[in-house]
């Protein structure tokens, strides 16, 4: 084997190794999209309770 195709092997076996940590890396991104965009009560249907004498701003914490 030559030097160039060790060297195309050693690459390609990289890459697979990278492409497999950015798919779980966009999985976990996912999820954190998911768990920051869901509502206090855990509904997404906007029924979440709104305490008295707090503005309505739109977003939930």
């Amino acid at each position: 084997m030559t030097t160039s195709e060790e060297r195309r092997l050693i690459i390609a076996k990289e890459m697979e190794s990278l492409q497999g940590e950015v798919e779980d890396l966009r999985k976990l991104v996912n999820t954190l999209l998911t768990i920051i965009m869901e509502e206090a009560d855990g509904v997404h249907s906007g029924a979440a309770p709104v305490h008295a004498g707090t503005p309505r701003a739109g977003i939930s914490m």
